[in-house]
C-alpha cells in the first residue's frame, strides 16, 4: 500500500489544464493587438463614395481626400476638428489612434494604387490612367514630407511601421509618374480626351 493517495493525481490535471489555458491566454492576448490593427481604413461615408465614383480619376480623388483628411487629423487637429462637421454627412468622421490613421493613411493609399493597376490591365489604352497617376502622384508630393517629418519622429514601433508602408507607397507612386512621364500639360490633355470618351 505504497502508492500515492488518489487526491495527488487528481490536482496534477487541473494544474496542467490551468497552465494551458493560461498560456492559450497569453498567445491570445499577443495576437489581440495585430487583430486590433485590422480595422476598415475607410469611414462607411467614404466607402460610399468609392462605390459611386466608378471613373478611375473620381475615385482617385476619394482616395486622396480620405488620405489627407487622416493625415490633417494627426498634423493639425484643431483644423481637422473644425473641417469636421462640414465633411461629417458626406465623408464621415475620421477617427482613431495615431498609429491607426498612420494605417489607414498607408491602406487607403494601397487601395488606391490597386485601382490604377487593376484599370491598367484591363483598358491600358484609358486615358485616365495618366490623369489618376498624375492626382495620386500630386498628392503624394505633397504628403511625403509631412509623412518622413512623422515617420522620424514616430512616438512607438507600431506607429513607424505604418508610417514606413505609408511612405513606401508613397515612394512607389511618384516614381511610377517619373517613370511615366506625368506632367500637368499631359493631365489637360488626357483630361480633354477623357471628356470626348
Amino acid at each position: 500500500m505504497n502508492n500515492p493517495p488518489p487526491s495527488r493525481t487528481v490536482s496534477a490535471r487541473p494544474g496542467r489544464a490551468a497552465l494551458l489555458l493560461f498560456a492559450l491566454c497569453a498567445c491570445l492576448s499577443l495576437a489581440a493587438p495585430a487583430a486590433a490593427q485590422q480595422r476598415e481604413h475607410l469611414t462607411p461615408e467614404e466607402i460610399e463614395l468609392v462605390r459611386d465614383n466608378q471613373e478611375l480619376d473620381a475615385r482617385t480623388n476619394v482616395f486622396i481626400k480620405a488620405a489627407e483628411r487622416r493625415l490633417l487629423a494627426v498634423t493639425n487637429p484643431a483644423e481637422s476638428a473644425k473641417n469636421a462637421p462640414k465633411e461629417k454627412e458626406k465623408w464621415g468622421e475620421v477617427q482613431g489612434t495615431r498609429t491607426q490613421l498612420f494605417y489607414d493613411i498607408s491602406k487607403i493609399l494601397d487601395e488606391a494604387v490597386v485601382n490604377v493597376d487593376d484599370v491598367a490591365e484591363h483598358n491600358p489604352e484609358s486615358p485616365l490612367l495618366r490623369k489618376s497617376l498624375y492626382m495620386l502622384s500630386e498628392a503624394t508630393a505633397r504628403m511625403l514630407p509631412e509623412l518622413t517629418r512623422l515617420r522620424e519622429a514616430a512616438q512607438s514601433t507600431a506607429e513607424a511601421d505604418q508610417l514606413d508602408r505609408a511612405l513606401e507607397t508613397a515612394r512607389e507612386i511618384t516614381d511610377a509618374a517619373k517613370e511615366k512621364g506625368v506632367t500637368a500639360e499631359d493631365l489637360k490633355v488626357k483630361a480633354k480626351t477623357a471628356k470626348k470618351n
